[in-house]
């Protein structure tokens, strides 16, 4: 249900949808940086990169890795990586890592990452792990990095006349939330943050759903962000981010002044007979509840925003209206 005091969209209910299947690897140019499970490795998730130039002939790269996941490292492991975002023109690749815990983004150099002569591809040393990170910023250990989606080159009115700096690059990390109704763990969020200086990034604000504005911890299931969409499509780049924040539904997030992110419209999409049960345990007994958790989301050109919801409700597909229509402006 939506309050009308608030800022909403239309939503529309696509039936006979419920694949909530999402391949996690970005393309670019042909080469493919998958999140995947190499026997030896100390992490579960870690990314090999292949060149798909010719698809019917994958051909592998490297392993990499953040140093001590390689075999053999010595200390604990870092987190596992969950993906990554490549802008080829920047020569960037951004990743995250960990989901609800012990997040690390890194910065890395996407040439050095897939071009440097390795002795051994498949074991990297401590060095040739390091060689391609430009920059690095290590969350809380109480806070994940699940999806790290660059917002670069913005011209802020506000410092319009500031010539030490000028244009601004930015990273929108959502954090996700792994726990039912709200137990046992940190409020997952979304944190801007500043990298315009790679090598130093900073935080600069934060982004959260007040649990108030509708008994979330009481609906059931996950309340938390969860994942930010990852097209960089041009009618919503740097205007609006779109975060899934599972039984909160869908949050669309004026960033035009990423220090001061605001809400601008919303969708929580009703449950129905498909939407499955989710449960906590009570006094060793288990509690359950249907709600909606809504978990990723995409944009396309045309205006059109996807959502799909982890507890089987299905696709739904959204539409701005009101004060977030405005923002886009002219959709060709």
């Amino acid at each position: 249900m939506t309050d009308p005091a608030q800022p909403e969209l239309l939503s529309l209910v696509v039936d006979g949808l419920t694949d909530t299947h999402k391949s996690w690897w970005e393309c670019d140019t042909g080469i493919v940086y998958l999140v995947s499970g190499v026997p030896g490795w100390r992490t579960d998730r870690m990314m090999q990169i292949y060149d798909m130039s010719d698809p019917s002939q994958p051909e592998f790269i490297r392993n990499f890795g953040l140093d001590g996941q390689q075999p053999d490292a010595p200390g604990d492991a870092p987190n596992e990586l969950h993906g990554c975002v490549s802008v080829v023109e920047r020569n960037r690749v951004y990743c995250g890592h960990g989901t609800a815990e012990r997040g690390v983004l890194t910065i890395l150099d996407r040439d050095i990452l897939i071009n440097d002569a390795l002795a051994d591809p498949a074991n990297p040393t401590p060095e040739e792990l390091s060689a391609p990170v430009v920059g690095q910023l290590r969350l809380p250990d109480y806070m994940g990095a699940h999806t790290t989606l660059p917002i670069l080159d913005m011209q802020l009115e506000e410092f319009a006349n500031d010539q030490a700096i000028g244009r601004q690059d930015f990273i929108a990390i959502v954090n996700e939330q792994t726990r039912n109704e709200c137990t046992d763990q940190a409020r997952q969020m979304v944190f801007m943050v500043e990298i315009t200086d790679e090598v130093h990034p900073w935080p600069v604000s934060s982004f959260n759903v007040p649990e108030s504005s509708g008994d979330f911890c009481q609906r059931g299931g996950r309340f938390g962000a969860h994942a930010s969409h990852e097209n960089s499509t041009p009618i919503y780049y740097g205007k609006l981010l779109f975060v899934t924040w599972f039984n909160a539904g869908l949050r669309v997030v004026d960033i035009r002044d990423p220090y001061n992110p605001v809400e601008v419209g919303y969708c929580v999409p009703a449950i129905d007979e498909n939407t499955d049960e989710r449960c906590i345990t009570v006094a060793d007994q288990d509690q359950c509840k249907v709600a909606i958790q809504t978990n990723n989301v995409e944009v396309d050109d045309r205006g059109y925003i996807y959502l799909v919801d982890r507890a089987n409700t299905g696709m739904h597909i959204v539409e701005l209206t009101g004060e977030a229509r405005e923002i886009v402006g002219p959709i060709m």
